[in-house]
């Protein structure tokens, strides 16, 4: 395994090859860190409803600018990743999140904030916090040579579920027992801690400058295969963030749980991704099979949400923990391969370059996000949940076109 050498420098410290896990916890701190927010503050969608007095369709709006903010932020943050290098613009994006959510935690709180400046304080979170996943990934692409790289973003991406499940454990309560003061303090919080992390271990590698400079192949931006890839991840993205940002009102609407079953159940979910993307890793590192495992994953994703909407047609509802368990089941399968596509989209970008591979594809993502909670609200307005998570199933599906073959030896 290629590791970096020691660099030696008057303006650098001294940093070896163990350094990248260093490097690594970072990567996983600041995404977790925005994770808690992004997809944590949806869990809250029962109290915001109630606390800021909105419709359905407005909390949608609601939820959805703060995905509308990264998905805009995202491709010129990854842009600017790869021209300064990823700690200026983490450490920038980190601090500004925080500051944000702070001003929010003041100013754009149920008892002073109309739905206007609810949404574009939700819009600014998602504009700063899109700076975390391009920088943290270069950063770990940068660090890990290739038969790790699977297993090291694989850790990267379980920042996301692991910030979904502290959100999922926390921000309900939060919410509903000290206000949403409390949730967005909280949230800063720990962008400033991940920050202070960063500030301290986050630096190139020694042969990142040879690396960039030796660089070669077709840019992002003009390579099919890399949009394909982009496309892909965004599509299958789109269950996973019904899950996250509506799971919530249909347990309580639908199943009639309370704050514990709803948090309980979103944790399980979080849980269960996080170990399922450090498996998918290792398992796809030590295969070399990270396209046969993509367009695995997208049939089982897309058939555990068609499963979902029938059992909830054959009465599921009536029976709590069966719906709560084959929730948990849609959302685990639909969350368990960020990591191997993430890798394998990096790759082929080449790590010079990954910083707006990565941004491309988390606009995708985000725009997504962004999309997602305007329609399901429109879609039970003319139908019925089972109506939703067979709809995502099918749009999951679309993904399985997307994905590369594996190339043949």
């Amino acid at each position: 395994m290629a590791t970096p050498l020691v660099l030696k420098s008057k303006n650098a410290p001294v940093l070896g090859g163990g350094h990248r896990w260093k490097v690594l916890g970072v990567g996983v701190a600041a995404n977790a860190s925005f994770s808690a927010a992004a997809a944590g503050i949806p869990t809250t969608a029962v109290w915001m409803r109630s606390g800021y007095h909105l419709s359905n369709g407005e909390l949608g709006l609601a939820l959805g600018a703060l995905g509308l903010g990264v998905a805009l932020s995202e491709l010129p943050w990854g842009v600017l990743t790869d021209r300064w290098g990823d700690r200026p613009v983490l450490l920038t994006g980190l601090l500004s999140t925080a500051a944000v959510l702070v001003a929010m935690s003041l100013y754009a709180v149920p008892s002073s904030a109309t739905l206007g400046w609810l949404v574009f304080a939700m819009c600014a979170l998602g504009l700063l916090g899109g700076s975390v996943n391009g920088s943290s990934g270069r950063a770990v692409m940068a660090w890990f040579a290739e038969g790790e790289r699977g297993l090291a973003m694989s850790i990267r991406q379980t920042a996301v579920p692991l910030g979904g499940g502290i959100g999922a454990a926390l921000l309900p309560w939060l919410a509903s027992s000290h206000g949403f003061a409390a949730v967005y303090g909280a949230l800063a919080a720990m962008c400033a801690i991940s920050g202070a992390f960063a500030w301290r271990w986050l630096h190139e590698p020694p042969d990142a400058v040879h690396r960039a400079a030796t660089s070669k192949g077709v840019a992002p931006l003009k390579n099919a295969l890399v949009w394909r890839v982009v496309l892909g991840i965004g599509i299958l993205c789109v269950p996973q963030f019904a899950v996250l940002t509506f799971a919530t009102v249909f347990l309580h609407d639908a199943g009639h749980f309370g704050v514990t079953a709803i948090s309980a159940t979103m944790g399980a979910i979080q849980l269960g991704a996080m170990a399922m993307r450090v498996w998918s890793g290792r398992h796809t590192d030590r295969r070399g099979n990270r396209r046969a495992y993509l367009r695995g994953s997208v049939i089982v994703a897309s058939m555990s949400f068609v499963v979902l909407a029938a059992a909830i047609v054959s009465g599921a509802a009536r029976a709590p923990l069966l719906l709560s368990a084959m929730l948990v089941f849609a959302g685990i399968c639909v969350s368990a391969w960020h990591g191997v596509a993430y890798t394998e989209l990096a790759t082929l970008a080449g790590t010079a370059r990954a910083g707006t591979a990565l941004g491309m594809a988390n606009t995708a993502v985000y725009a997504g996000f962004f999309v997602t909670p305007l329609v399901i609200p429109q879609v039970l307005a003319i139908s019925s949940w089972p109506t939703v998570w067979l709809a995502t199933g099918l749009c999951a599906s679309l993904a399985w076109l997307l994905f590369p073959k594996p190339a043949r030896p």
